[in-house]
């Protein structure tokens, strides 16, 4: 080697451990932060379909509820029974589908499904429209319970067992205005946060139903905003 040429000098054990307790901290949050950026945009950025959610999913089984609703008139309480009682609305049991569907419908492919899937003793897999994150408990007894019954069209709630706010109204009734008196049944309460789902063919999310809009929400009815009513 000529004299003046460069000589590379090996680093110190030491420095070696510093680097390498340096690299696999950076490592380890660099997996961190890509883990919490996941769970944020999963549980509060997104919808259960991230992209084209303005349409709804495309389920299993094709069930519009133009027809059952608009047409032959079924309360949304005939299908989702626990609504009332429950944490959870429920999802009817193939058992009550066939109760109509053993005898109506024949010939209809979607029906034919379902036939197929009842005769196998299968349950069927729907595909998930509404959200909240895993960490937050909604329940929809309490919800049905404070908007249902007569009530009283108000600018502004001041008593819970007696008044409806108008936005919440005009949104069970469009017509809705203050001074009025409405007899509101379970099932119109459900339009508050899925909207006119009678009316879709393909239910879809139309409510944001991040903490920001269920907050705003428990303020202008005078609900509690503490963070245990939802997180327990």
């Amino acid at each position: 080697m000529i004299p003046g040429d460069f000589q590379y000098s090996r680093p110190p054990g030491r420095r070696l451990i510093v680097l390498g307790l340096l690299g696999t901290l950076g490592l380890a949050g660099l997996v961190g932060t890509v883990f919490v950026i996941t769970f944020f945009v999963s549980a509060w950025l997104g919808r259960p379909v991230v992209f084209g959610y303005d349409e709804g999913p495309t389920q299993p089984i094709a069930f519009p509820h133009t027809v059952h609703v608009q047409e032959l008139g079924l309360d949304c309480t005939f299908c989702h029974r626990n609504v009332t009682k429950g944490a959870a609305a429920t999802i009817p049991a193939v058992a009550l589908c066939m109760s109509c569907h053993e005898v109506v419908g024949e010939g209809l492919e979607e029906v034919e499904k379902l036939r197929d899937t009842y005769d196998a003793e299968r349950g069927i897999d729907w595909v998930r429209v509404h959200r909240v994150p895993d960490h937050v408990h909604f329940v929809h007894e309490a919800h049905v319970r404070r908007f249902s019954g007569t009530r009283t069209v108000v600018s502004e709630v001041s008593n819970t067992s007696s008044e409806i706010r108008l936005n919440e109204a005009r949104q069970i009734q469009p017509g809705a205005r203050v001074g009025q008196t409405l007899d509101i049944a379970a099932s119109q309460t459900c339009t508050i946060c899925h909207g006119d789902v009678g009316g879709m063919e393909k239910v879809k999310q139309v409510r944001p139903l991040k903490m920001s809009d269920c907050v705003d929400c428990h303020r202008d009815n005078v609900a509690p905003t503490d963070c245990t009513t939802c997180h327990y």
